[in-house]
């Protein structure tokens, strides 16, 4: 390839001409190989490598030349540039497009860098195994150029290397000024239009451009790919750009726009959400205990089960479908598993339940951070073209992971109580990964910091004290700042007349638990509101109170005394509580009110339990007792079950509880390698290079140097071979026959497809096909 020629002083005209790249190679080890730049690299060189590099090294590799093989396949350098920002992809642009080797004095010009500050930024792509130096100068890596196909930086192929040389007119920069000076309007938009990117263009012969596509494609400007398709050499987009490769030059990332709060408001708000959330997640628990939702057919929680989360527990859909997820990711909700499935709480829920409030919190928290699964996509369009519904298999989103941690780490990087703008810090997550940004980033973003204020692990919009632990990988360090965050609980609650209970704080324990049954939360806040009604008493009632022991608690747990309303309330309800009395004849339904059974048997709604009078105080019905039971309380009548002997029936307090069961794994990322992790790994890849010279010399020392082949890597054997086909070298290969035999052949590949290597052998001309499976080894001749 043939690059953009320098001109005068230290700014390089913007043409391209025919002079050859100028070779820089940096002082230090020289190399003919990336494998051999690998070999020659220090412990701390290959532990950063690994470290940047995490792929690598699981499974290990055998030794140093493996590790080599391994960083070079396609797999792994798409991972790598995956993780490159926008400044560390636009430099190694510029390494692509200033040749092999590369042209240090192109490349830095292309990036309005000097030559020493491009090294700078060359060193990372070099620690990550994506350039290697060479005795002639830096080279990139071959799949890296592969991976970034035909066009980077949005150019297209080099003029001169299609042609052997550029046509005289382009030969200078002076010339191709004058060219360009002479093109007609038309075609200088069709130019501006194809500039920086993508180089393909369609102009049709017949249509209203087809003068201008003519005059450039007799001028050089353009190059015919199709009859309709054009290209723009690399030359002219280069003049056209200024010389520069980029629009926008991005080496370090844009600074964030922020908000300053203290440390301690950050740290209260968090808190109180934390708090919140504690709450809501018991609620819910609660709630599908007793009256756990089905599954659906295809998986997930239905639409009107989740609008009735949110109606139960008087929160939006969005936080709705949060919670569900997030007790779902913590494995405290689960499909049962039952021939017809419900969503219920696990018995890890009980266990969760009894822990301090802290490490509740740090469970949940967790728990997000490590799930796939994106909650912001419950009530979107599916790729089916239906509703996501929550804990459907179309939650699951493994991106969201990742770009869960990295809004948290910008986060984190903050001073504590900087909250950021969100529209700063999605550029600045577009910057961090420019390969791997969904084109919704702004929405995913927003998603991300929603659910971190709802999870108490920011408040205010900045990251608290525990949530900046819980980033850390701390969890203990997250569970005692949370403890310490979180709202005092009280142990009260102040009774008003308007039927009201105000919790002025979080409620624990039998406390909590005796609110949540005997009345129904009306709003939350500083101080939650819990409305008591005929429907709520009865709850309690219905769970073996008795009226005598509610107004009791009621009155151990008030700061004032009980209101009259309430007391009134109270009996009532528990008056009419149990007048009826309900049994099994199949069902029996018996009352000393004969009114209220010749409601009954009138009542069209209770049609389907076809009540039938066998006595004045006595209906029976073939519909089993639960449904009995339930469907007179659904029409406003107030029955209780009995015993044989009259004795009332006391429900069991243990709600239903799904079996546990494991969720269904997520695919994870790629896991991030410790050191002491990577101490061992090097130390063994140097054990294992030494083993392999011991044994390439020993071969060397049989009768001709042509002994058995040792066994190699199938990663370092593959990449050897597509080598040796790409520079026309040969390779020493063995190959097992049918009867598991190895011969040691020299051969020459040319091109490596379908499984199979095709080329010659040594001594004959006639191409041959070689299955790669059957190698069982291969090394350079």
């Amino acid at each position: 390839m043939a690059p953009p020629c320098g001109g005068k002083g230290n700014v390089p005209e913007p043409i391209t001409v025919c002079r050859v790249p100028a070779s820089q190679p940096r002082a230090g080890s020289r190399a003919r190989s990336l494998a051999e730049d690998v070999r020659g690299r220090s412990d701390a060189q290959l532990r950063a490598l690994i470290s940047r590099r995490p792929d690598l090294a699981r499974p290990a590799p055998a030794d140093l030349t493996s590790l080599a093989a391994r960083a070079s396949t396609r797999a792994s350098v798409q991972r790598a540039l995956d993780g490159l920002d926008r400044g560390g992809l636009q430099v190694l642009e510029a390494l692509v497009v200033a040749g092999d080797p590369v042209d240090t004095d192109l490349a830095a010009s292309l990036l309005g860098l000097g030559p020493r500050v491009l090294l700078r930024h060359v060193e990372p792509l070099w620690e990550r195994a994506l350039v290697w130096r060479g005795v002639d100068g830096w080279h990139v890596v071959r799949t890296v150029t592969d991976v970034m196909g035909h066009y980077p930086a949005g150019l297209g192929p080099s003029l001169a290397d299609q042609r052997g040389a550029l046509p005289e007119e382009l030969a200078t920069p002076e010339a191709l000024a004058r060219i360009l000076d002479e093109a007609p309007p038309d075609a200088r938009a069709v130019l501006d239009r194809l500039a920086w990117g993508p180089p393909i263009g369609v102009l049709s012969p017949s249509g209203p451009m087809s003068f201008a596509g003519r005059w450039l494609l007799t001028h050089h400007l353009l190059t015919a790919m199709t009859s309709d398709q054009v290209c723009l050499p690399r030359e002219v987009a280069l003049h056209l750009r200024g010389g520069r490769l980029h629009r926008d030059l991005a080496l370090e990332p844009a600074p964030l726009s922020t908000t300053t709060h203290t440390a301690a408001s950050v740290d209260a708000a968090a808190g109180g959400q934390a708090s919140d959330l504690l709450g809501l997640v018991d609620e819910l628990a609660a709630d599908w205990g007793p009256r756990p939702p089905r599954v659906l057919r295809a998986g997930g929680l239905s639409v009107r089960d989740l609008r009735r989360v949110g109606s139960t527990l008087d929160v939006d859909p969005d936080r709705a479908a949060f919670l569900v997820e997030a007790a779902f990711a913590a494995g405290l909700v689960a499909d049962d598993g039952a021939l017809e499935p419900v969503w219920a709480p696990t018995p890890a829920y009980d266990e969760w339940q009894q822990r301090p409030s802290a490490e509740r919190w740090v469970q949940l928290a967790t728990a997000w951070l490590a799930t796939g699964r994106a909650p912001h996509l419950v009530g979107g369009q599916s790729a089916g073209g239906g509703t996501v519904n929550a804990l459907s298999s179309d939650v699951l989103w493994p991106m969201c992971r990742q770009l869960r941690w990295d809004v948290l780490r910008e986060l984190a990087a903050l001073p504590v109580g900087e909250a950021p703008d969100r529209a700063s810090l999605t550029a600045r997550i577009g910057w961090r990964r420019p390969l791997r940004t969904p084109a919704n980033v702004d929405a995913v973003v927003a998603a991300v910091l929603r659910e971190a204020e709802w999870l108490g692990v920011t408040g205010r919009g900045a990251l608290g004290a525990a949530g900046r632990a819980l980033v850390a990988g701390d969890d203990d360090a997250a569970a005692a700042a949370m403890a310490g965050d979180l709202p005092a609980p009280v142990e009260h609650v102040l009774l008003q007349a308007d039927l009201t209970a105000v919790a002025p704080g979080r409620l624990e324990g039998r406390l909590a638990q005796f609110m949540r049954m005997v009345a129904d939360v009306e709003s939350r806040g500083g101080a939650t509101v819990h409305r008591f009604s005929a429907g709520s008493v009865r709850r309690a009632l219905d769970a073996g109170w008795t009226s005598a022991q509610v107004l009791s608690m009621l009155e151990d747990s008030s700061t004032t005394p009980v209101p009259q309303p309430l007391a009134y309330l109270v009996g009532d309800v528990a008056r009419r509580h149990g007048q009826t009395r309900v049994g099994s004849a199949s069902t029996y339904v018996r009352s000393d009110d004969e009114a209220v059974l010749d409601t009954m048997v009138a009542e069209r709604a209770l049609a389907p339990l076809q009540l039938r009078r066998i006595a004045p105080t006595v209906l029976v019905s073939p519909v089993d007792s639960v449904t009995v039971l339930e469907m007179l309380r659904d029409n406003g009548f107030a029955p209780v079950a009995e015993t044989m002997d009259g004795g009332v029936v006391v429900p069991p307090t243990s709600h239903h509880r799904t079996p546990a069961r494991r969720q269904p794994a997520t695919p994870t990322a790629v896991q991030q390698v410790d050191d002491e992790l990577a101490d061992a790994l090097v130390s063994a890849l140097r054990a294992g290079e030494e083993s392999a010279d011991f044994e390439r010399a020993r071969q060397d020392r049989q009768p001709g140097g042509r002994g058995p082949l040792p066994s190699t890597d199938p990663t370092v054997t593959l990449a050897l071979l597509r080598e040796a086909a790409v520079e026309r070298d040969g390779v020493w290969i063995g190959y097992a026959d049918a009867e598991g035999r190895a011969t040691r052949i020299l051969f020459y590949p040319r091109r490596i497809e379908g499984g199979r290597a095709y080329g010659t052998v040594e001594g004959s001309n006639v191409e041959r096909a070689f299955s790669i499976h059957r190698v069982t080894g291969a090394a350079p001749a």
